[in-house]
């Protein structure tokens, strides 16, 4: 069973796995067309004046396709704050093989809405941390970003959460997730999220006397 809690010190990520699967460009490229249709672009009958321009339009419609993945709404913002919560509880109760299960049960896509994805659970929590930690959030006390410290010990997600807090205090870890993933890997920002989202409410439940479970929930939605 998986458990978020290391013996030892994290090692640094390797390089990113690389996977070619025939016709991925092409069902990557369908996916898209709603938005390339946005941009003029016909997926069935491309016909534009150069590669640069197809290419331009191609970055535009990913950004906003991984906008949208990483910003749930409606149900699937509550999936994703239901897992979030209750990781972040476990993280704060010292639960950390409990923290892990419920993190591993987020799915790389839910078209049903049915399940918390690990996008949606990732982009809600530093969203969240982008508005406590510089002080957004009115309700957040002052001072958290220096207040929240990740818990103890040795943590899979730790390098993924120390540079997420450092981040969120500038209020840019939701704008940084491209590279965060490129750097750490998917599952390790998603536990790095968790570690993050866990020390920012650890240090709020103690500035206000607050037990950290009420507190979660709260402010995790």
């Amino acid at each position: 069973m998986a458990d978020m809690r290391r013996r030892t010190p994290e090692p640094p990520a390797g390089p990113p796995d690389i996977e070619f699967k025939p016709g991925m460009a092409n069902e990557l490229l369908h996916e898209l067309a709603p938005l390339l249709a946005g941009e003029g672009i016909d997926v069935d009958n491309i016909d534009v004046p150069d590669l640069d321009t197809l290419q331009q339009a191609l970055n535009r419609a990913i950004e906003r396709r991984n906008l949208a993945m990483f910003t749930p709404v409606g149900h699937a913002r509550e999936l994703a704050a239901a897992a979030m919560r209750l990781a972040a509880e476990a993280i704060a109760d010292a639960d950390t093989r409990l923290a892990a299960a419920i993190l591993d049960q987020a799915q790389p896509e839910s078209p049903d809405d049915s399940a918390a994805t690990v996008a949606g659970c990732t982009g809600l929590a530093l969203g969240l941390l982008d508005q406590w930690l510089p002080g957004h959030d009115t309700s957040a006390p002052d001072g958290l970003a220096k207040l929240a410290r990740l818990p103890a010990g040795h943590w899979t997600g730790e390098r993924a959460a120390t540079d997420i807090l450092t981040l969120a205090r500038k209020g840019r870890a939701f704008a940084s997730l491209d590279s965060l993933i490129a750097r750490q890997g998917g599952q390790h920002v998603l536990y790095g999220s968790a570690l993050a989202l866990a020390a920012a409410l650890q240090a709020w439940s103690r500035h206000a006397a607050t037990p950290l479970t009420d507190l979660a929930r709260t402010v995790i939605r």
